[in-house]
């Protein structure tokens, strides 16, 4: 078992999404990652299956076909070390021997990190933004504070 701090108290669960558009050969899957307070990894097991289970629904989206999400399992589930703040680690990730060109090719300009890029178009024409507006509004509202209620027990 990895080493768990006695005083641990936050997690970070990666919870693997499946979602089906009808009349779509392809599926699109998703890997969320949640924080999870719990005491313990077991606690915290239990919660982020639960939160993943509350997420499975199926709706009709704008153009009338059935959307199904469904919750396929945890990817992993890991302690975070540091308490919650601004700079804490959530997560690392270990590459050993890379050459200096591989380094370089992890380190992106600006322009190229996630949060700078144009809204993309999902594969069904819509572009992503939209996607996520296109949950029936009252239903997600519920879900999510059904899941912050999970996550904060």
């Amino acid at each position: 078992m990895a080493y768990v701090p006695k005083d641990a108290e936050w997690f970070l669960a990666s919870l693997v999404v499946e979602i089906r558009v009808a009349g779509h050969k392809r599926n699109i899957v998703h890997i969320n990652y949640m924080i999870i307070r719990a005491k313990s990894p077991q606690t915290a097991h239990a919660r982020a299956m639960a939160l993943g289970k509350r997420g499975t629904l199926s709706y009709k989206n704008p153009e009338g076909k059935m959307v199904t999400i469904r919750f396929r399992g945890l990817h992993d589930l890991d302690v975070i070390h540091d308490p919650l703040g601004d700079g804490c680690e959530i997560l690392f990730r270990e590459k050993l021997g890379m050459s200096e060109k591989g380094i370089r090719t992890l380190v992106r300009p600006k322009k190229e990190l996630e949060v700078f890029l144009p809204i993309r178009k999902h594969p069904a024409g819509r572009t992503i933004a939209h996607e996520h507006r296109s949950y029936p509004p009252a239903r997600v509202r519920a879900m999510v504070a059904s899941n912050a209620r999970i996550a904060n027990i």
